[in-house]
């Protein structure tokens, strides 16, 4: 009765108080900890129940494999698996059979989910819906579809979960015929009438194949429709960077009565920052104001700082982040990013050390965006320094493409010595870019003995690479020595490396 209601602590006292040798009550106290979420705590009782020698019964491990599901611990349910098997409770029990291919899929482990679907008597519908949504969660969408097939194979009836779950696989995949297929099965069930779930899934699968007048359609049509339909079609003119169709869609929403919620104003800033649509901008900042919004929700600000920024108006972006009663590496990135955008380095190097004031350290792609504005303003101190510092302070591994920088910057200001020295201990030094950028500092500086070491690593990589052919010819051209062009120019014909337009 108290697991029934909730009071789990008291049906838990009641069990530390008396010992139970009833594997009903355990099972109920167990199901209510699953059903509460708290799935370590219910296999705790599972230890304990085991240890007053009372037997699981199959009841118990439907609960206990939805607990292993909630922990993510896999181990722990192939033992319980093991077990079952030994007991002998499968065979007659596809309640149990399908709670095992649920806790394998929902783990990732899909080819022990399909083995287990595989070697159960009785399948049914949900046996197949927890496989079919398994193959999705994992990317695996063709998997996915071929599960429906498989369905109508064995004579099982889909329901509007396996369609819900399908259309999601077409929408991965953009498989826009299949979810046609699929939706004229859907209309002729007649399940779209009171299934806002499904209604949802369609409008999602028409948006992200990029068939917006489908979606629409449905939109005007469906009387089930609620915001997460909405933001399906709002997020796919986006992606589809459709982005004046997206604040169309804005509109048309609000004409009939629905409110956007967090996850359209982030689609709708994305918008804004693609065509710098500032204005529009500033009218969703006040909105967001005024239903108090942006107070516990730093995605929704990320979102804003990133508008901001992307517009080229910093002092507003800088405003918002400053206004945020928490802020992380995503926000202060957003607002570097613009000022590395603007070209204002400086401004990008006080961010990161605010920051870092703020007890937040820089993620790898922060620092290469500040490392390119050190680049490009030719500040070789300061981009040394955290080249440096990525290591040794925020222990990031630099990218090639941070690598590639350092060698552009110190080329840049003919710090040759340096930039070759870097490019020696890159440690992984398969990049054109890296030569192509050394042969570019050469011929400024006027470096032939540089220049041809960087060619030989270059056509060692690709003794097509026209570039490469280019820059050395230019470097000797530079030095006076046409004669050596000439023989660049003669070795890229005979390498058949293609002249770059």
């Amino acid at each position: 009765m108290y697991a029934k209601c909730s009071q789990l602590s008291q049906a838990k006292t009641l069990l530390n108080m008396h010992k139970s040798e009833d594997v009903i009550t355990w099972t109920a106290v167990i199901s209510g900890y699953v059903h509460k979420g708290q799935g370590q705590i219910a296999l705790d009782c599972l230890d304990r129940m085991l240890s007053e020698g009372v037997k699981p019964n199959a009841v118990t491990y439907v609960c206990i494999l939805k607990a292993c599901t909630l922990t993510r611990d896999f181990d722990r349910g192939r033992r319980i698996y093991e077990e079952i098997m030994k007991q002998g409770l499968l065979p007659n029990n596809v309640i149990l059979g399908n709670a095992l291919v649920d806790m394998y899929a929902k783990c990732s482990s899909m080819s022990e989910a399909r083995q287990v679907l595989e070697g159960l008597p009785t399948r049914n519908v949900v046996s197949w819906n927890a496989l079919a949504t398994g193959y999705v969660q994992t990317g695996e969408a063709y998997q996915a579809l071929k599960c429906l097939e498989q369905m109508e194979i064995d004579g099982i009836r889909p329901d509007a979960v396996t369609y819900t779950c399908m259309l999601k696989a077409c929408a991965m995949i953009r498989a826009i015929g299949r979810g046609k297929q699929i939706h004229d099965e859907i209309a002729r069930q007649e399940l779209l009438q009171n299934d806002t779930i499904l209604c949802n899934a369609l409008v999602d699968m028409y948006a992200k194949c990029g068939a917006f007048s489908e979606a629409q359609q449905l939109l005007e049509e469906l009387p089930c429709l609620d915001v997460v339909a909405w933001n399906a079609l709002v997020a796919g003119y986006v992606q589809d960077n459709e982005a004046e169709q997206a604040m169309d869609c804005l509109e048309q929403m609000q004409d009939k009565g629905i409110l956007p919620d967090q996850v359209t104003y982030i689609c709708i800033l994305k918008a804004c920052s693609m065509i710098r649509a500032l204005e529009k901008g500033r009218i969703i900042h006040d909105n967001l104001v005024k239903h108090g919004l942006l107070e516990s929700d730093i995605v929704l600000g990320g979102a804003l700082i990133d508008m901001y920024a992307k517009c080229g108006a910093l002092i507003e972006a800088q405003e918002v982040l400053m206004g945020m009663p928490s802020r992380n590496v995503v926000v202060w990135s957003a607002l570097i990013t613009g000022y590395v955008q603007e070209g204002e380095a400086m401004q990008a190097l006080e961010c990161l050390d605010q920051m870092q004031h703020d007890g937040i350290a820089p993620d790898a792609v922060t620092c290469a965006c500040v490392l390119n504005a050190c680049c490009h303003c030719g500040l070789v101190a300061e981009g040394e320094a955290l080249f440096v510092n990525m290591n040794s302070k925020y222990g990031l591994k630099p990218s090639p493409e941070c690598y590639i920088c350092m060698v552009d910057l110190f080329g840049r200001v003919g710090h040759l010595e340096k930039a070759v020295r870097l490019a020696q201990e890159m440690p992984y030094s398969e990049s054109l870019s890296l030569w192509h950028m050394l042969l570019g500092a050469c011929r400024k500086w006027v470096d032939v003995n540089v220049g041809e070491w960087a060619f030989e690593q270059a056509v060692k990589l690709d003794k097509t690479d026209g570039s490469a052919y280019v820059l050395m010819a230019d470097v000797y051209a530079a030095a006076g020595m046409p004669e050596k062009a000439k023989q660049i120019e003669t070795m890229r014909i005979r390498n058949n490396a293609q002249m770059v337009k």
